[in-house]
């Protein structure tokens, strides 16, 4: 870990005691800063209070007290979910006082490059994809970020040995300013999370920061697929890599239904473990551009790709049951992700899907519903799938109120041969904490049925 001496003696404010909040108040107390924590939750009873108020980090809960940022704040460290429309926030800008998210402190102290992932889907997988196949690099990977792990906890921990494989979304591209990762890779771009930055222009300028700081030196994996992507890193100044599942590139690519690197064939579309999809291959085809930048041999990328499965809630196989296949995409929270699972099956689908109203339509799903053979529609934005399949043609659709009476429902209605998705194409968070939570909900309900 580097050690700086910019935060000593210096006022910095904690926005929001999730995980990365506690590791980020840790860590700038470790680099001599005077941290404050604030929540507008009550955190009594969290564990990390007491040994964050230990070290003498003073906890603010319970609201946003204006007079937590003042003219001698030097930083505001927020929670990446954490719209800038919160009071402090505004006023942080009011004031000139920077505002950035904990990836901005692991880029500061990291001894260890960079491999950045973004994009509206598929992170995760190729993430960890990209994991998987550096074990066979000369750097051992730590894999952290969005995925999971609090990125500036791994990054005090990492030596010149070690890459970071960092899982990174817009909400947390937007709190960067010198971040700079020697590889980024920008999958696709599509209409997302607008309620929280307003328009998609505002998005994808979000996302293309993952290259913002990029130099000569570094390298940049696009999907030469998606205009979206090469319109907002046009201005990028690092050295280009593509892959695409269309046509031949400087990169990775499909081609005679082979995954292929510069005219080297990697592994036959036959041969990969996890479910083959166009998007899965996209993404297979991003990590073997960034494990051939980094040096891993073509037999070990091969050798990854022919035992990867998937990651939980992205197109997970859960079982079997007479002849009916169970799979939990509940990671699918907009659109695309779910047109995607849904281009990925050639038997009848039965799908179920719904979840937090963010204000869109589901449109853009009608012509991948051709081939379902039902909806079960369930959440706040039960109402506009209905819709949305009835016009697509679908011939069964019906509402339910949770997860649970839609796998039963489903089961019941379906015939042997069928596969039985939960896909649902919306957030989570009107009925359940996370998409971890939801999917876990179908699995165990699809195991109630076995």
């Amino acid at each position: 870990m580097r050690q700086l001496s910019e935060y000593q003696q210096k006022e910095i404010l904690v926005l929001g005691m999730a995980k990365s909040g506690f590791v980020a108040a840790k860590l700038l107390h470790r680099l001599g800063a005077k941290v404050t924590v604030n929540d507008r939750s009550s955190l009594s009873g969290n564990p990390h209070v007491l040994e964050l108020s230990a070290l003498g980090i003073d906890i603010v809960d319970n609201g946003h007290p204006l007079e937590l940022v003042t003219e001698a704040t030097y930083l505001v460290v927020k929670n990446p979910g954490i719209p800038y429309t919160n009071p402090l926030l505004q006023k942080a800008e009011r004031l000139g006082v920077p505002v950035i998210t904990e990836v901005e402190l692991a880029a500061k102290i990291s001894e260890a490059p960079f491999v950045a992932i973004t994009g509206s889907n598929g992170k995760t997988t190729t993430t960890t994809l990209i994991g998987e196949m550096l074990k066979g690099s000369p750097q051992q990977p730590l894999v952290a970020g969005n995925i999971g792990t609090v990125l500036s906890e791994v990054a005090q921990e990492a030596t010149h040995d070690h890459v970071i494989v960092a899982e990174l979304s817009s909400f947390q591209l937007m709190g960067v300013q010198t971040f700079h990762p020697r590889v980024a890779v920008f999958l696709n771009l599509f209409d997302a999370h607008l309620d929280y930055h307003g328009t998609f222009e505002a998005y994808g300028q979000a996302k293309a920061k993952i290259t913002q700081q990029q130099t000569v030196t570094d390298w940049l994996v696009t999907n030469a697929d998606d205009a979206r992507v090469q319109g907002f890193t046009a201005e990028s100044k690092a050295q280009r890599l593509y892959f695409s599942v269309n046509k031949k590139v400087d990169g990775a690519y499909l081609e005679h239904e082979a995954l292929c690197f510069n005219g080297d064939v990697i592994i036959a579309q036959e041969e990969l473990a996890m479910p083959k999809g166009e998007h899965n291959i996209a993404n297979a085809l991003a990590a073997i551009a960034v494990a051939k930048l980094m040096d891993v041999p073509n037999a070990f990328i091969k050798d990854v790709l022919q035992s990867f499965t998937g990651v939980p809630h992205r197109l997970q196989y859960v079982g079997t049951i007479h002849d009916r296949a169970f799979y939990n995409d509940s990671k699918a929270t907009n659109i695309l992700a779910t047109s995607k699972a849904l281009s990925a099956f050639q038997k009848p689908v039965i799908l179920l899907a719904g979840g937090l109203d963010r204000g869109n339509d589901f449109d853009a799903l009608k012509p991948f519903l051709k081939a379902v053979k039902a909806v079960f529609a369930f959440g706040e934005t039960k109402q506009k799938i209905q819709a949305t399949a009835k016009e697509a043609g679908v011939k069964t659709v019906e509402l339910v109120d949770t997860v649970v009476e839609a796998v039963q429902a489903a089961y019941n209605l379906s015939d042997a041969g069928d596969v039985i998705l939960l896909s649902p194409a919306c957030a989570s968070w009107d009925q359940f904490k996370s998409f971890e939570e939801r999917g876990d909900m179908f699995v165990k309900t699809v195991h109630t049925l076995k």
